[in-house]
Order: structure tokens, then sequence, then C-alpha cells
């Protein structure tokens, strides 16, 4: 496991998200007008034209929204793949270091951040190392 793994990982999940923004706003919305005639409903029936207008939606090009949500279910299998990798992986490292890597990479947290939030006396320049150190024998 490496570094840019795990960057991935954030990648791949914000991809999804973005294609699926994507996909809502291929849809078009129209305002649709139009002239109905009717009477009143009780005597003296007179003839009466009425306005009408509403909303319709509906997606510019289907197939291609078709096509988007194919590529969709895809990014989504493959990010969901990498998920489960970068999961069980995390399950066999050191507790320390699951914790570090949640706070930098998911949380993206500075350095200084995360060596606050662990709350020893280690600096973030040492956290770093250590996680650099650590990645190396991995």
């Amino acid at each position: 496991m490496d570094k840019k793994i795990l960057s991935d990982y954030i990648d791949a999940c914000e991809l999804v998200k973005e294609t699926e923004f994507d996909i809502g706003r291929m849809k078009k919305i129209e305002m649709e007008h139009a002239k109905v005639v009717g009477s009143n409903p009780e005597f003296p029936y007179q003839k009466m034209s009425f306005h009408v207008s509403g909303v319709t939606e509906t997606y510019l090009d289907a197939e291609s929204v078709k096509r988007e949500k194919v590529l969709l279910i895809e990014r989504k299998r493959q990010a969901e793949k990498l998920k489960l990798k970068i999961e069980k992986w995390m399950d066999t490292i050191p507790a320390r270091m699951q914790r570090i890597i949640r706070m930098k990479y998911f949380e993206k947290k500075t350095w200084e951040q995360v060596a606050d939030k662990m709350g020893t006396d280690t600096t973030g320049e040492s956290l770093r190392k250590e996680f650099d150190r650590f990645m190396r024998k991995k």
C-alpha cells in the first residue's frame, strides 16, 4: 500500500458524487403553456377560455443519460472495490497509524492539526516522518 492509493480513494469517492450531479444536470426543465376551452359549470352555460401552465421535466438525450448511468455504476463499483481494499489494509496496521491516516487523508487535516489531535508531545513534522517510515516498510 502506498500514499497514492490513499489519495486515489478520496478522488474516487468524489468522482462518484460529481458524476451523479452531472447526470442530474442533464434534465431539461421547461415551462409549458396552453389554452383550453370550457364552460361555466352552471346554467347559463357560457363558453370560456382558460390559460393553463406548468413545468415539464425531460432528459436532454435519453441515450446519453443511459450511457452516463452505466459509467456511473462502473465508477461506483471501482470506488467501492478500492474502498474495501483500503479498509481491509487499515485493519492490519497499528491503531496509531490508522488514526494518523484517517485524520491526514480522510479528514484532510494538516500535519500540525493531526499532531494536536493526537494529544501527545509530537509535532506535525515528527508525525509526517513517522508516517513516511511506516509507508516505506509497507
